[in-house]
């Protein structure tokens, strides 16, 4: 079932078109890969997606059910949760306290704080606050949040930038559980063997537009995104 369709999504910014007709969709227990070179709207499509910007045109739809003029509230209320790529974490709060206050009282579905902590090895850095982690260890703290959540879609803005491999191996194995578990993920990024190797389909952002590859196999073979992406010599 298709989980999340972001379709034909059109958005300008000061009279410069930055999407003209773009569109995402993901599917239970898939991990699709967004990628494109800076400024061509990557991050603008995965906002309107989640309801975090109003688009000039275009329609958004998750678990079935259209909205007009989606609303970041309400479709996190629904199960869709961003992580972005500014930081997430208010400064005011110890990771923990944030973990803790992203597992909702009362909300049945919500993961335990404790188990999501050691499964991103948050342990030791849980009376720390944001700042005083390391750029990968918020990263992790980000996802956490996420993931207590146990949303029905999952859509990360570049998650693996400027974070160590050890912690994009943790990033990408958190991300193959939650697709296990039937979540649909979105993962953003330029760190193509990352994306490559978790993701089930990729879409190529560019020209205001975007075009669905399919697997990363089949994206590798082409020459036109290889070209715009990596370079000649490849990955």
């Amino acid at each position: 079932m298709t989980v999340l369709r972001a379709d034909s999504i059109a958005r300008s910014f000061g009279g410069r078109q930055v999407l003209t007709s773009a569109t995402i969709t993901a599917g239970e227990g898939e991990i699709v890969a967004l990628v494109g070179r800076n400024g061509v709207g990557k991050s603008t499509l995965l906002n309107i997606a989640c309801g975090h910007d109003g688009a000039d045109s275009g329609t958004v739809t998750f678990m079935r059910r259209a909205y007009l003029d989606a609303s970041a509230d309400a479709l996190a209320r629904a199960g869709l949760f961003l992580v972005p790529a500014r930081d997430l974490l208010p400064t005011s709060l110890s990771i923990g306290d944030s973990l803790a206050c992203a597992r909702r009282a009362g909300d049945r579905r919500a993961l335990d704080v404790a188990e999501v902590a050691e499964r991103l090895g948050l342990e030791a850095v849980l009376g720390l606050r944001p700042q005083a982690a390391s750029g990968g260890e918020r990263r992790r703290a980000e996802l956490a949040c996420a993931v207590i959540r146990a949303p029905r879609c999952l859509v990360a803005d570049e998650p693996f930038r400027g974070v160590s491999p050890l912690d994009a191996e943790c990033l990408c194995a958190e991300f193959r559980r939650a697709a296990a578990a039937g979540v649909a993920v979105i993962v953003s990024g330029h760190e193509l063997p990352a994306l490559f190797a978790i993701a089930s389909r990729v879409v190529w952002c560019t020209d205001g537009t975007t075009q669905n590859l399919g697997s990363p196999a089949h994206a590798a073979a082409d020459w036109r995104f290889m070209s715009e992406l990596v370079g000649p010599r490849g990955l």
